[in-house]
């Protein structure tokens, strides 16, 4: 009986477990350039390193070397002398490279702002995978509204999957990942537009004002020259899908026609419903997650009738250019100023590939140090630390 009862709940615990949003490989080809990129910065650290000379008598013996002749000499020296060397030499290499790993890791961000509206969550879901190939990284990848900061999208997505090695990075990122960011932007009250007057395109605006002729005209005289209102709110949060053949975000919207008078109250014409489909291309640049935004598919209708939905079709065309001409820009605006991947300061992705799967998508890249990691950590490094070449005693050898 108890065995049954384990088994449930660890099939319970296993029901209520988070797929990642974000995963991260890091290849072999990336520790290299690393590892290379560390020693260029352990050897500019050594030529720092003052040791002073050595001087002394050993019975008979008196010697004084300095520091330019200990190569030469370090196949004839003592076994005490390389002890004193080690003294000097290995706590250095252990407390430079600690202060540089502790330094890189600090610049990659966790939870932060995204822009005044939303942030995204990056916490690691579980301690990286090395293998002798590939160190893999498991993200939460969770947009959140910053004045919900404990909301939580559930993830229902399927979890990505990384198995390319070719480049020196991967990152995938599940269709959880999108919908939380707009999610996030919808509870933020960031996804309506509302356009009056002189902000109605001209030509938009006569049609419009012919369209509804029949109901203006029985208005009073003071409404009827009223600037027309033209209100965009998106209903439910839009969704994304992701497959082989490309990406694309789901958008129904509730569109509203109305005077508005001055002073007083409008006076609606029409309200009609607007389906969407955006197509969305993904790319990296630096380190940021760009997005560019196309209208492939709009339609609307009525929200009272089907005839009533006839009568919109002359509708269509105009509104849809006024999307793609008026709207689409402001919002790619926003999407190709992108949100920032975790990696750490001073790492560009270059020679970004994309692929897309079924759930997912995956997008390979190099790695460019774009700053040195000196540079790095003297930006990142508490006003209380420094390289010192007094670091505490150790006796390792090198």
């Amino acid at each position: 009986m108890a065995l049954f009862g384990a088994l449930f709940l660890a099939l319970l615990a296993g029901a209520h477990a988070e797929f990642p949003g974000c995963k991260i490989r890091v290849t072999s080809k990336a520790l290299e350039l690393v590892k290379q990129e560390g020693l260029r910065f352990l050897e500019q650290e050594l030529e720092t390193i003052t040791i002073p000379d050595l001087r002394g008598k050993e019975g008979h013996f008196y010697y004084n070397i300095s520091e330019k002749v200990y190569d030469f000499l370090s196949t004839f020296i003592t076994s005490g002398m390389r002890f004193l060397l080690n003294q000097q030499i290995c706590p250095v290499l252990y407390h430079v490279g600690t202060v540089l790993l502790n330094a890189l890791l600090d610049t990659v961000p966790v939870r932060s702002s995204v822009d005044e509206l939303v942030g995204i969550d990056y916490s690691l879901m579980k301690d990286p995978v090395a293998s002798t190939s590939n160190l893999d990284m498991d993200f939460r990848g969770a947009f959140f509204p910053l004045t919900e900061r404990n909301w939580s999208l559930p993830n229902r997505a399927v979890e990505p999957q990384l198995q390319e090695e070719e480049r020196m990075v991967y990152v995938a990122f599940s269709e959880f990942f999108f919908d939380s960011a707009m999610e996030s932007y919808f509870r933020a009250g960031a996804l309506q537009l509302s356009l009056v007057g002189d902000k109605v395109p001209h030509d938009l605006d006569m049609l419009l004002r012919a369209t509804y002729f029949g109901s203006i005209v029985l208005l009073s005289p003071a409404v009827i020259d009223s600037p027309l209102k033209l209100e965009l709110r998106v209903l439910a949060p839009p969704r994304c899908t992701i497959k082989p053949s490309g990406t694309t975000i789901s958008v129904t919207a509730s569109v509203t026609i109305a005077l508005v008078p001055p002073d007083k109250p409008e006076v609606q014409l029409s309200s009609m419903t607007m389906d969407a489909r955006l197509s969305a291309k993904m790319a990296l640049r630096g380190k940021a997650l760009r997005t560019q935004l196309d209208l492939r598919r709009f339609r609307i209708y009525s929200n009272h009738s089907a005839l009533e939905s006839l009568a919109l079709i002359p509708l269509q065309a105009p509104l849809k250019t006024m999307l793609q001409i008026g709207v689409m820009p402001m919002l790619n605006e926003r999407t190709w100023r992108g949100v920032q991947i975790p990696l750490p300061e001073g790492i560009n992705f270059v020679r970004e590939v994309v692929t897309n799967h079924a759930g997912f998508l995956t997008i390979g890249a190099d790695l460019h140090f774009a700053k040195g990691l000196r540079e790095v950590i003297e930006k990142n490094r508490p006003a209380d630390v420094g390289v010192s070449t007094a670091p505490p005693p150790s006796t390792a050898a090198v």
